[in-house]
């Protein structure tokens, strides 16, 4: 067994060192190591067979259709609705509009379920008008960037979608009700490190709190944030399932965008060309994925992993901790859904033969996770920031540290506290 885990770990991290995408260092990792063991053609046949029956789950058509609906409501004008909403309520703190940024991210990225699409909406708006009113680019950026992750952790998120595939079907509405309050604090612990570099820099309070102006961002507001009522008690009350959901938020959206006549009919191939963009990467991420987590089960790989934990310590919060850090360096170099389909079946058994709740796992992963979009080399949410900011990595890492520490305080708190992931599901159960 030595030999193929050799294999299968040090030509995925060449390919991955040479520029090869992901996807395909996986799946070519896969073929690699199974070729060790039996012929080629069976090898071949095997790792596309995978393949095939990795996406062969309804739970999946849900991920296409949210990316769909995520779309449609950049291209809908929803963000700038959310944008001014959060303005008229934190913009008249000093140095409000960092405040502005964490709030409109964590709405957009909860109603869009993704956090590429609220970093270039955030970015691509706030980003302007932060660098007119003297706010430093490069932390207005870092606060960007990490608070729009949050977005994965409060639903509905894909991510978890694909964590409840990959766990072997934990409930994705308890799921998405234990991301709520992590997905929170996780907003407020950014809010904190925020205020104190606001203080330090001593900006000015903004206007005054206008309420009328209030009332009326807020009702602007309303029909895009009662998508996440419609989708969320849906799912929860049983009325339909997370699949069904993805649809409704479909159509749900496309009737805001009209209403909104900020969408029209010739907008929608774009619209459908990009989702199909997105949607085709994430599926082949999906598909080679679930191909090794099936080579790493045939080689024993996760039973190996998890003697070998068990081993060191019987302390739920030793191994836990050492969990969370492997996690934390995984997703400096891997993608989050690569990851959650491969690392969920070597650590659930682990964690579960201790104690741990399968729905707490999912929310301490993905929050893990979260850090490794924001970390180089590889965290598309970090390039995408800078991008839109119109800086480099090497000007934002600085800024970015107390915001990872902030981040890390955060994962600590909902990792050894179990309640603040498992009080809602529990109290709907």
């Amino acid at each position: 067994m030595m030999s193929e885990v050799l294999i299968l770990v040090l030509s995925f991290v060449i390919l991955l060192a040479i520029g090869v995408p992901v996807a395909w260092s996986i799946g070519i990792s896969c073929v690699l190591t199974i070729l060790a063991s039996i012929d080629t053609l069976a090898a071949f046949t095997t790792v596309s067979q995978r393949m095939a029956t990795g996406l062969d789950s309804f739970s999946l058509l849900a991920i296409p259709l949210f990316i769909l609906a995520g779309q449609i409501m950049n291209q809908g004008g929803i963000a700038n609705r959310l944008i001014a909403f959060a303005k008229a309520l934190m913009g008249a703190l000093p140095g409000g509009l960092i405040y502005v940024n964490v709030v409109a991210a964590m709405l957009f990225g909860a109603i869009a379920g993704s956090a590429v699409a609220a970093t270039s909406a955030m970015g691509g708006i706030l980003g302007p008008a932060m660098e007119k009113e003297g706010y430093s680019k490069q932390f207005g950026a870092a606060v960007n960037i990490t608070a729009s992750t949050t977005g994965l952790v409060i639903p509905p998120s894909n991510v978890l979608i694909v964590y409840s595939l990959a766990s072997g079907g934990v409930s994705i509405a308890s799921l998405f009700l234990a991301g709520y309050l992590p997905g929170i604090l996780m907003g407020l612990a950014l809010m904190l490190v925020a205020a104190v570099w606001i203080k330090k820099k001593k900006y000015p309070a903004g206007e005054p709190a206008n309420l009328r102006n209030i009332a009326v961002t807020f009702l602007h507001a309303l029909p895009s944030l009662l998508l996440l009522v419609v989708v969320i008690g849906g799912i929860v009350s049983g009325i339909f399932t997370a699949t069904e959901a993805s649809g409704i938020a479909v159509l749900y959206c496309l009737i805001l965008s009209f209403i909104n006549r900020e969408l029209k009919l010739s907008d929608l191939h774009g619209v459908f060309l990009s989702s199909a963009g997105t949607t085709a990467i994430v599926m082949l991420l999906i598909a080679t994925s679930m191909s090794m987590s099936w080579v790493m089960s045939y080689e024993n790989i996760p039973q190996a992993v998890s003697d070998a934990l068990l081993s060191l310590s019987d302390n739920i919060f030793v191994i836990l901790l050492i969990i969370n850090l492997l996690l934390l360096f995984v997703g400096t170099f891997m993608d989050m859904t690569p990851a959650v389909l491969i690392f969920t079946p070597i650590f659930l058994p682990v964690v579960t033969a201790l104690g741990v709740d399968p729905v707490h796992f999912g929310i301490i992963m993905v929050m893990n996770l979260c850090v490794g979009l924001c970390s180089p080399p590889v965290g598309s949410v970090l390039f995408i920031g800078v991008s839109v900011a119109k800086t480099s990595i090497q000007k934002v890492i600085k800024p970015l540290m107390p915001l990872y520490v902030a981040m890390f305080i955060v994962l600590l708190l909902v990792t050894f506290i179990p309640e603040i992931s498992l009080w809602l599901p529990q109290l709907f159960d």
